[in-house]
């Protein structure tokens, strides 16, 4: 069976927090003292987003396609390399089913900020928010996540052959 109509694709992220930077998560600015530590704006729903778009396509993973050392991408806004990764999803001939994420995060509480972002990703890819889920946890005070140290993103993507 080489020719699979649809395919399932999983991503993960993680970033260090800290003072001096800004918190980007799902494409919008989350109000905090600290915030992603990255190469890009360090937004790490949308990275493991683009993750499992191209692991779904089978075209490798964010770092091959957008290099942490390429000096054009320092601090570009995630949404163009989603945008980027959409367009590259669909030259190949894909078109994305829907997204499921969850972002582990201790603090601050981002559920007021889950509409918002669902309508920003949800533009940038072209496709209806409610095809894109969102979920956010806490890892119960435990880990780097627990002790606010750092940020972390899982992403589920299905998408089908057009």
């Amino acid at each position: 069976m080489n020719n699979l109509n649809w395919r399932v694709g999983m991503g993960y992220d993680v970033h260090q927090l800290a003072s001096g930077y800004k918190l980007w998560i799902g494409g919008i600015e989350i109000p905090f003292e600290k915030g992603s530590v990255g190469h890009s704006d360090g937004d790490v729903l949308i990275h493991a987003i683009c993750d499992a778009l191209f692991g779904a396509a089978n075209l490798r993973d964010i770092g091959y396609h957008f290099p942490d050392n390429d000096p054009e991408l320092k601090g570009i806004d995630s949404k163009i390399l989603l945008g980027k990764t959409v367009e590259i999803l669909r030259n190949s001939g894909y078109e994305i089913g829907n997204i499921d994420s969850t972002i582990c995060l201790q603090l601050p509480k981002i559920n007021p900020f889950i509409p918002k972002m669902q309508t920003v990703l949800a533009e940038v890819m072209g496709i209806s928010a409610e095809q894109i889920s969102i979920k956010a946890t806490t890892t119960e005070r435990l880990g780097f996540v627990g002790r606010g140290e750092g940020v972390s993103a899982y992403a589920v993507t299905m998408i089908f052959k057009t």
